[in-house]
Parts: structure tokens; C-alpha cells; sequence
């Protein structure tokens, strides 16, 4: 039986990303996205709805969104939803679904719209849509 993993979202940074490394010296940086749904329920209102999401990404596309985006800010992510487990100090068991970003592609500012199009992470700013894709496997990645 075949099985996918992958995960498309629009939204805007609901923090600064942060920047951190593995024993390994690779980057790593953590941020949140925010998505919105609107629709019209049955009674005529119109409804809204925002999941929060949280997202990594590693190497050479972490120190890239460490750089150029900001708490606002809009993106295209393309990735996988992972599963993290972990025992808290306290003992007790913790898990939550994050996105390990693989793709990414900045859309503008907040509030601004994004401008589409598509490129290298250095040919521009990230108001004038680059993307950027490792396009290879990461060894480094911990779990």
C-alpha cells in the first residue's frame, strides 16, 4: 500500500523565528504559522477559524528564514508532518505534530500580499517571492 506525507500551507509567522544548532553544527530553526479558513455557515454568518501550527526547518533553509522572515510575515510551506515524543522534567509523557519544512517559498509581507514568482534565496528580498529548496535528504535530522 502506498503512503504519502506531505503537507501544503499559506500563512503568516505568529513569532520570530529561532535559531539554534545541533551538536552537529547544522542549523535549526523553530517557528510558528498561523492559517486561516473562512466559510459560511448555515445560518448566513460568515465564520472563521485559525490553526496554529508548529514548523522546523534545518541546514542552509533554517539560517535562510532566520534571516529574511519576521512574526507576520507571509510563506508558502511545503513539508512533512512529524511526530515528536518526549518525557517532560516532571515525568510525565508529551508529544505534539510538528511540519519539518522541505520547500519553502516567501510570499510578502503582512498585510501586504505576496507577489508570486520564484527564485533563489539571494535574488532578492523575500517581499519579492524567492523560494528556496535544498532538493536533497537531511542525515542530520534527530529523530
Amino acid at each position: 500500500m502506498a503512503n504519502v506525507n506531505k503537507i501544503f500551507l499559506i500563512g503568516n509567522l505568529t513569532r520570530d523565528p529561532q535559531l539554534s544548532y545541533l551538536p552537529s553544527q547544522k542549523a535549526v530553526v523553530d517557528f510558528g504559522l498561523a492559517t486561516n479558513r473562512t466559510w459560511t455557515g448555515q445560518d448566513g454568518q460568515k465564520k472563521e477559524q485559525v490553526c496554529f501550527v508548529d514548523c522546523r526547518a534545518f541546514g542552509k533553509q533554517a539560517e535562510t528564514l532566520n534571516k529574511y522572515m519576521t512574526k507576520g510575515k507571509s510563506i508558502f510551506i511545503e513539508g512533512r508532518l512529524d511526530f515528536d515524543q518526549w518525557t517532560a522534567q516532571d515525568g510525565s509523557k508529551k508529544s505534539k505534530h510538528r511540519v519539518t519544512v522541505e520547500n519553502f517559498q516567501f510570499l510578502g509581507s503582512a498585510g501586504a500580499g505576496g507577489t508570486g514568482g520564484s527564485g533563489s534565496p539571494n535574488s532578492g528580498s523575500p517581499d519579492q517571492g524567492a523560494s528556496y529548496d535544498e532538493g536533497k535528504p537531511d542525515d542530520d535530522i534527530p529523530f
